[in-house]
């Protein structure tokens, strides 16, 4: 069939509307391509060193990896085999952690008898080498939850759930300072009076300006909510812990969700974390803000912005609080996101048994 003048322009006409309308419901929905398939591994985990170089860690069967980038997240080197583990926890936040400085960047793993490896990388050299363990008791750390950061001066803090004593989780610390061969020794935060804090629920740890931070989830008289201590002199001394949050959770199990914290420039710390089946964000002495639902929840911070990443039904979901966008960026579970130059944040997480990542 001939179509008339007419004709053509009325379907060309049409045919622009469609596209308009098209991308107007992309644009509205606040929908991002999927991540970028780096290769197959699981529970990625970043730092970013005093350069700006971001370091990736993850783990496959045994063998633990890393990648990074020297532009800011824009792409990324081969993969580095850094380690065989045998037997290692990888699966549910546990899986191997890493934390960069000025000269140094450390990766700590955990074997399923309940000890922490660390392993080292000098930067001058490019070499990974073994550091010691970091638990001074032997199999005290069974339920494969690690956390650990750094700060400028090649100074690292480990946190994690201990059972030494008891066989009854508590918030344990250590720290492994430049020139000593070893980590300091294991120091007791907290212990719950109810004999045992969330047994399956990561802390986490956070170093900026002059303050350390922890939080872990508690149980405390039946309720599993978020608390956080910090410290200003690396570690010798915590502040009593205090909860985020005005609300509670009474649960009776675990919801393997610890959330995230960081410190801000101000010095305030903020969290993000799971209350039944919703996510809140808050700052030092605010209140709580309702966020979205989900679970697998972490937090970056640059400045004034902050950005929030989580699960909810199979998809990872960012929202940026100062525009209140909120976008998806694909399939997944346990997320984790970072704050890099130039304004930029960059998210990874794990999709069938692969590492995905967005940078936006």
């Amino acid at each position: 069939m001939l179509l008339t003048n007419a004709g053509t322009y009325n379907m060309k006409l049409l045919l622009l509307i469609c596209l308009f309308l098209f991308g107007t419901v992309l644009f509205n929905t606040a929908t991002v391509s999927a991540g970028s398939s780096l290769l197959s591994g699981k529970q990625p985990n970043a730092a970013i060193d005093t350069k700006g170089a971001i370091r990736v860690v993850f783990g496959k069967g045994n063998d633990i990896y890393t990648i990074s980038s020297t532009d800011n997240g824009q792409s990324f080197s081969e993969p580095e085999k850094i380690a065989t583990l045998p037997d290692m926890h990888l699966g549910m936040s546990r899986g191997p952690q890493i934390a960069s400085s000025k000269n140094y960047s450390l990766v700590t793993a955990m074997d399923k008898a309940g000890n922490i490896h660390a392993y080292q990388l000098k930067h001058s050299n490019g070499k990974w080498t073994r550091a010691a363990g970091v638990n001074d008791v032997k199999g005290s750390a069974p339920e494969g939850l690690v956390a650990l950061t750094a700060d400028k001066e090649d100074n690292f803090y480990a946190v994690w759930l201990d059972t030494r004593g008891d066989k009854k989780n508590k918030i344990f610390f250590s720290s492994l300072h430049p020139g000593k061969g070893s980590w300091s020794a294991n120091k007791l935060v907290y212990t719950s009076p109810d004999q045992t804090v969330c047994e399956c629920c990561k802390p986490n740890i956070a170093f900026h300006g002059d303050k350390l931070t922890i939080s872990f989830r508690n149980w405390l008289n039946g309720s599993r909510d978020i608390y956080h201590t910090s410290s200003t002199d690396k570690g010798k001394n915590f502040t009593a812990p205090q909860k985020f949050g005005q609300g509670t959770w009474k649960l009776e199990g675990c919801p393997m969700d610890g959330g995230g914290i960081v410190v801000g420039d101000n010095g305030l710390v903020s969290s993000v974390w799971q209350r039944k089946g919703e996510i809140f964000y808050c700052q030092e002495n605010q209140p709580e803000q309702l966020i979205g639902t989900g679970r697998d929840c972490a937090l970056a911070q640059a400045g004034a912005n902050t950005v929030i990443v989580w699960q909810e039904k199979g998809q990872i979901k960012l929202k940026k609080l100062a525009t209140n966008t909120t976008l998806e960026l694909g399939h997944g579970n346990t997320p984790r996101v970072y704050a890099v130059a130039g304004g930029k944040t960059l998210c990874l997480w794990e999709d069938a048994g692969t590492v995905q990542h967005k940078l936006i």
